[in-house]
């Protein structure tokens, strides 16, 4: 099976290069456990998580360790059995150390599951299952990590019509999703299969790049009779995995600004995240670890591993045999959207799709010239925005004219930094505005009430 000339996209969008041949055949390994864990509280979108363990106790692998603190919230699991040696500020993907809850591996534990069994889900219903899905921890898997069952919760008077899997992983470099189909697709069935009774679906549509058609191939030839799922072969283009571009490539619906996937009658899921509910439902596992891609020229053995919760960059970097002497940046995620990291120290969370390892040659220091009015970005964004406009006022703190450009419909791809001839970080810019215009906004709104 090769890839198709039919295969659906969305208007606009780049084409950088893919550079996934460093992990896409490798099979997944399962990387030891380290001496120590690290488990930040504020691994998700929301309030972080409540600790309810004390420094001394002994805990085990996929027990509770930190309670949800909240509807938008949820519980943390202990990613290894050991002891708790500190509850402290440690440092963070983020930026700004937090909140942690460090457990010393114990050498001499088998690691098994804390709670092993599988969970009955015929009979549950909506909320049973919705909430069986906040007690396991999970959150989207794709990056976002925002709580799982929150976004599952279909408001009064919405329906869904489709519910979409996104196995498009269209970012350069990573392959964690095209692993994950390849290798585990009897947990995606099982957890379409629990998901899409859940939502009160009609069918499920499973959206794949066509640069992935062996596993195009390995998931359609599982998909049983019984089961309403079809797949659907994508064009390789970022950011064909964005929620909204990918209602639109499948589907030819577009969500309007400011509204949700819900008011199109569609609900979208990670592939990663439909897989790990399908294995907390089959053996019990909560989310305690996690698939990522270790590549990019800056790693001396590339990888995709199985990685606990908690696992410090530097540990699983030398795993894959240390840094190169050229390295240049590590970032956690792909190169588009990435978070570069100045502390190896920071630990892998749940929302870690990646760690990218760039040499010198790959992300050189730039200069910055002056906007040349060329609408190379105009033709990249996805939403139709005009990123040269939105810079210019970036630049000039213009904030609130940025609205009305609708600076909160950018989905911050950074397709149009990368095809800018000048150089300039107009995604980095975007995102600053855009957290200045939320935190004015959440002053106001305290404000008022």
């Amino acid at each position: 099976m090769t890839a198709t000339a039919a295969a659906q996209t969305f208007r606009h969008g780049i084409h950088p290069g893919e550079n996934k041949e460093l992990t896409a055949g490798r099979l997944i390994e399962r990387m030891p456990f380290p001496e120590e864990v690290v488990l930040p509280l504020s691994q998700h979108l929301g309030a972080p998580s409540r600790p309810i363990v004390e420094v001394g106790e002994k805990v085990y692998r996929g027990q509770i360790i930190a309670l949800a603190d909240g509807y938008v919230s949820v519980p943390l699991h202990a990613s290894a059995t050991g002891r708790v040696t500190a509850i402290a500020k440690r440092p963070h993907p983020g930026g700004k150390p937090q909140e942690a809850i460090v457990i010393a591996c114990d050498p001499t534990s088998p690691q098994t599951l804390y709670n092993e069994g599988a969970l009955s889900w015929e009979h549950l219903n909506k909320n049973e299952v919705l909430t069986a899905i906040q007690n396991g921890g999970f959150v989207g898997l794709g990056g976002a990590a925002f709580p799982t069952h929150v976004k599952f919760s279909i408001p009064r008077g919405k329906r869904v019509q489709f519910f979409l899997v996104n196995g498009c992983e269209c970012e350069p470099y990573l392959t964690t999703d095209h692993r994950i189909m390849l290798e585990f697709g009897d947990s995606i069935l099982l957890g379409i299969r629990i998901l899409q009774k859940m939502l009160g679906a009609e069918k499920t549509i499973f959206g794949v790049e066509d640069n992935k058609w062996d596993a195009i191939r390995s998931l359609r030839e599982k998909i049983p009779s019984d089961l309403p799922c079809d797949i659907i072969s994508l064009e390789s283009k970022y950011p064909q995995g964005a929620e909204k571009m990918l209602i639109t490539a499948m589907l030819q619906r577009e969500v309007p600004s400011g509204r949700l996937p819900i008011d199109v009658q569609v609900v979208v899921s990670n592939v990663g995240t439909v897989a790990g509910i399908g294995d907390m439902f089959a053996y019990g596992q909560p989310l305690i670890e996690r698939i990522v891609t270790v590549t990019g020229p800056g790693i001396r053995k590339p990888a995709t591993l199985m990685i606990p919760l908690g696992t410090r960059l530097r540990d699983v970097i030398d795993h894959c045999g240390g840094l190169t002497d050229d390295i240049r940046q590590v970032l956690l995620g792909g190169p588009m959207m990435g978070t570069p990291q100045f502390d190896l120290e920071v630990p892998v969370m749940k929302g870690t799709s990646g760690i990218l390892c760039l040499t010198q040659s790959q992300a050189p220091s730039r200069r910055e010239y002056p906007c040349i009015r060329c609408s190379a970005c105009l033709d990249a964004c996805p939403v139709f925005l005009n990123p040269s406009a939105l810079g210019s006022l970036a630049r000039s703190a213009k904030y609130e004219q940025m609205l009305a450009y609708h600076i909160m419909d950018c989905i911050e791809c950074g397709s149009c930094s990368y095809v800018c001839p000048s150089n300039i970080p107009l995604v980095q810019r975007f995102r600053v505005s855009k957290g200045l215009l939320r935190m004015k906004q959440a002053k106001e709104k305290a404000r008022t009430n």
